[in-house]
């Protein structure tokens, strides 16, 4: 299956392991990879050293294309940078901030960018600062998606940019892969559904909860970490949603958290100061979000935990691998083309035959 992001970055099946914070690690960005399709090392929860160590991992376990991501607006991400253009990353993923620079950085070792969006804005921008292709993520996705829904925010952008566009939120199937190409989309990007793989770090019981959960089981909110994030209706996500006293909160859990990034405390904890209130609102938030996503990663913990799921969820009913999962969606997309296939032409007949009848 042959679309631009195939040719562009070299891989088999336009299928893109999104970069997850605490999930997309080296063994699932390999996986991915070695599957055909592209996997993105998530760097967010590492410090500069993890993430150069990350990237070396990566290689050892597959000789084929891969990418890693970068939050611009995340202490630390200027340094990690640095690492993913020194290691010659080949496809180098931004989000939440100007990437100007990254593509010019990447473009000189040859190196591939995709920027990661959900307005028009900062689509026609990334495209401006020079990004090889865009992730258009809808208002279905886990974490940060957009306020309009991938079946009206994809085609929209589409027909907006000459780049390609890979489509995210509310993907897990080949159906939605077939839907992303009739959209004007080049691929797919997949997280709610690559994190319930084998080869997922994630606790075996927030996968089970992944397969439990219906279409309207999620909640979207700002106040889980601070940007419209969306996540599995539990009992810690609701205690973040209800908490007056993020704020004060945020000085007992921000070490924790800096320590996560690679970066001082306290560099961190003045940041949140002189951030303005706004962005002091959201950063304390982060910082109080880390420890509950962890917990559930790490745990399986629903209580005290956060595990933010797409709304996908409710179509992923089982845990296989990787290898399995992209077999599986290529021959679902092929099945679903040959469906439609079919009754355009049964509507070609009819319509032949009416006109006929009436000439």
């Amino acid at each position: 299956m042959k679309t631009r992001i195939t040719e562009l970055f070299g891989i088999d099946h336009p299928i893109v392991c999104s970069g997850m914070t605490g999930v997309s690690t080296p063994r699932l960005a390999a996986a991915v990879s070695n599957a055909g399709g592209l996997g993105i090392l998530a760097t967010a929860n590492l410090t500069a050293d993890e993430t150069r160590r990350a990237i070396r991992e990566i290689r050892e376990l597959t000789g084929r294309p891969f990418g890693a991501n970068v939050p611009l607006m995340l202490p630390g991400a200027e340094k990690k940078a640095e690492i993913l253009f020194a290691e010659k990353v080949p496809v180098i993923n931004y989000a939440l901030g100007k990437g100007d620079r990254l593509v010019r950085a990447a473009h000189a070792y040859g190196g591939k960018v995709i920027a990661t969006v959900v307005t028009h804005k900062h689509a026609l921008a990334a495209q401006r600062d020079g990004a090889d292709a865009l992730i258009v993520t809808g208002h279905e996705a886990a974490a940060h998606g957009g306020e309009a829904t991938s079946l009206v925010l994809v085609p929209s952008i589409a027909d907006a940019v000459d780049i390609p566009v890979i489509a995210a939120g509310g993907f897990a199937d080949g159906r939605g892969l077939c839907v992303a190409l009739a959209l004007g989309a080049e691929g797919i990007a997949m997280g709610t559904r690559f994190m319930n793989t084998v080869e997922s770090p994630v606790h075996p019981n927030a996968k089970q909860k992944s397969i439990d959960k219906g279409v309207h089981d999620t909640v979207y909110t700002d106040r889980i970490d601070g940007l419209p994030c969306r996540a599995l209706r539990t009992a810690g996500a609701d205690r973040l949603i209800r908490d007056r006293f993020y704020l004060f909160r945020a000085l007992f859990t921000s070490p924790e958290a800096a320590r996560a990034f690679g970066f001082p405390w306290w560099k961190m904890f003045a940041g949140i100061l002189l951030a303005g209130w706004e962005k002091s609102k959201q950063l304390a938030r982060m910082a109080n979000a880390y420890r509950p996503v962890q917990a559930c990663l790490e745990c399986g913990d629903l209580d005290r935990g956060v595990l933010l799921l797409g709304q996908v969820t409710g179509i992923v009913h089982d845990t296989p691998t990787v290898a399995e999962l992209v077999e599986r969606l290529i021959e679902e997309a092929r099945r679903a083309n040959s469906r439609v296939e079919a009754i355009l032409t049964k509507d070609r007949i009819a319509l032949a035959e009416t006109t006929s009848s009436n000439a």
